[in-house]
């Protein structure tokens, strides 16, 4: 009976940051806590200036609002690649992409001007006026970094990838899937590419599964695509619908009732563990479907598991979200009620999950 009373006691502190609905099942990651006390890490900044090449004019251009960031670990240091917003032209808002460094997962530092945005070269025509948006990175054997990233142009958004071998110059490439199918998917509105790693230390690796690289990519249902090289990407399409079509294949979607009732959207990276392939979704709870117990509106993340052999089989599905908005900084912003989940690092023996708040602000929540 005492020991009942202590527990209910430190009920209060056990719970303190925490999220509810935490993984219940073994091939999950987490639980994952909220850093309370230094969250949110990164705020806009209107200090901070930038001569935008195309616009050919100075611009503070995380003066909005910075979140959806991205995130590796390299010469011991967590590197979080994220995105930032001027508050000027057609859009009110165009998106490059910062960079900020730091000792322990939590304290950063953030470089003056950014890193990525767009130019006068040949992509500017996918990412101007709208920006760079949203990266996912990983590495390659060799050491590379391909780093995938929505370029928004006013109309249409297309995911495009770059490399670097230092973070400071980048190739682009272009749409991910240009190529395929002699340019069928150009003009096709796809988003947020997770590439399917391994975990080398902490370093996530591309990884090829049958003899092919996999990303799982869209932001309505998911589907998955397939690539040689991590720069030409074909989407993965329903062969019942003929090949003429063209018919994407989803590979999972929505679920009414549940809180990923209106879409379903790739995190970070996916990655191979022992039970399978993990990958961290976000969703939305929106419309006629949607379930009561969260706002219309609310984006809210779970887990899903995949078979090692077959990128598209799923094998297990979390019931419910493990992370869903509940701090002000969460609740209300650019977009309300939003936890939008994009980096994820394995960092001194801890999972380090970044995440944008209400399309803001970033913020950190770590699993022991």
């Amino acid at each position: 009976m005492k020991r009942i009373l202590f527990l209910l006691a430190l009920g209060p502190f056990l719970l303190a940051g925490c999220t509810s609905n935490q993984p219940t099942t073994p091939w999950q990651i987490g639980p994952f806590v909220k850093q309370d006390a230094a969250n949110p890490i990164l705020t806009a900044l209107d200090s901070t200036t930038f001569f935008c090449p195309v616009r050919m004019d100075s611009v503070y251009w995380e003066a909005k609002d910075v979140f959806n960031p991205t995130a590796l670990v390299r010469n011991g240091k967590v590197h979080l690649l994220y995105r930032a917003e001027d508050k000027v032209g057609k859009y009110a808002g165009t998106s490059r992409i910062g960079l900020a460094v730091s000792d322990d997962g939590i304290h950063f530092e953030r470089m003056p001007a950014p890193i990525f945005y767009p130019e006068n070269d040949a992509q500017s025509k996918y990412e101007w006026e709208g920006g760079c948006e949203d990266p996912r990175i990983v590495e390659s054997e060799d050491g590379t970094y391909f780093m995938t990233y929505t370029a928004y142009d006013g109309e249409i958004a297309r995911l495009l990838v770059a490399s670097s071998k230092d973070l400071a110059t980048w190739t682009k490439y272009g749409p991910v899937f240009q190529s395929a199918e002699n340019g069928k998917f150009l003009d096709l509105w796809s988003k947020s590419g997770a590439v399917v790693t391994k975990r080398d230390g902490d370093k996530f690796v591309a990884t090829k599964i049958n003899g092919k690289y996999w990303m799982y990519w869209g932001d309505t249902n998911i589907y998955l695509a397939w690539s040689d090289d991590l720069i030409n990407w074909t989407p993965v399409t329903d062969d019942a619908a003929g090949v003429t079509d063209y018919k994407l294949k989803p590979i999972f979607g929505p679920r009414p009732g549940k809180f990923d009732s209106d879409l379903v959207e790739p995190g970070p990276q996916a990655f191979v563990t022992g039970q399978g392939i993990l990958l961290i979704y976000n969703s939305r709870n929106y419309g006629e479907n949607r379930t009561a117990d969260l706002a219309d509106g609310t984006y809210s993340a779970g887990q899903i598991l995949f078979d090692i052999n077959d990128p598209s089989k799923v094998v297990s599905r979390s019931g419910d979200y493990f992370m869903t908005p509940d701090k002000g900084y969460e609740i209300t912003g650019q977009v309300n009620n939003v936890c939008f989940l994009e980096g994820l690092v394995n960092f001194k023996g801890k999972w380090y999950l970044y995440y944008g708040t209400a399309d803001s602000k970033i913020a950190v929540a770590v699993a022991e």
